[in-house]
């Protein structure tokens, strides 16, 4: 695909490159596998492919960060309720704050970009086409392998906020089932897309 530098001044060998030297070869196949499955769900649903694909190479560029920098982070950036967002971990931290990683090292400043990094793993009450998108591609991409995959797959393709409902129900299912704590922002998504509380 090639780059129109609007959202990036990279093209997305560069870009891809970047995103590399910033993760393990396992982390960075998963990378891949959300950014096909993304750009697939944009061309569906009319979202810009060339978005998809700068949201979803970069989705996961912090999160093989320590946590030692994602706390020096919080604790230096202008974040709501700091004290709050410190007891959680890696899972919430690598796409909250790693979006301004993104912002601050690769020069991405696109807002609609930045915010789908920011709620790839909680989503949100309130979503954009390119949020749901990278938020189902980066659970259903072809190195997943769960119960159910196949179906959230199937799902994905016929409606997309059906996907997010399918997608946040599991995850707090399984959540609640390892007994770990559920980041605010997750309820508000099960809310508004799984129980329907506009």
């Amino acid at each position: 695909m090639k780059y129109s530098s609007r959202y990036t001044e990279m093209d997305r060998e560069a870009l891809m490159q970047a995103v590399q030297m910033r993760m393990s070869e396992r982390r960075f196949k998963h990378v891949l596998g959300v950014e096909e499955t993304a750009i697939a769900l944009a061309e569906r649903f009319g979202e810009s492919p060339e978005k998809a694909s700068i949201a979803a190479l970069t989705h996961d560029y912090a999160k093989e960060r320590s946590d030692e920098e994602f706390q020096l982070a919080i604790e230096r950036g202008s974040y709501e309720n700091k004290a709050e967002l410190l007891k959680y971990g890696n899972a919430i931290w690598h796409g909250l704050v790693g979006a301004d990683f993104v912002a601050r090292e690769l020069g991405i400043t696109e807002a609609e970009i930045l915010d789908a990094i920011r709620l790839h793993t909680t989503g949100a009450a309130e979503m954009t086409l390119l949020d749901k998108i990278i938020y189902v591609a980066d659970y259903i991409e072809p190195g997943r392998k769960f119960p159910g995959v196949e179906d959230a797959r199937v799902i994905a393709f016929s409606d997309l906020d059906q996907a997010v409902a399918f997608e946040t129900k599991h995850t707090l299912s399984h959540l609640i089932e390892e007994e770990d704590p559920v980041y605010p922002k997750t309820l508000e998504t099960y809310n508004r897309w799984v129980a329907g509380i506009q």
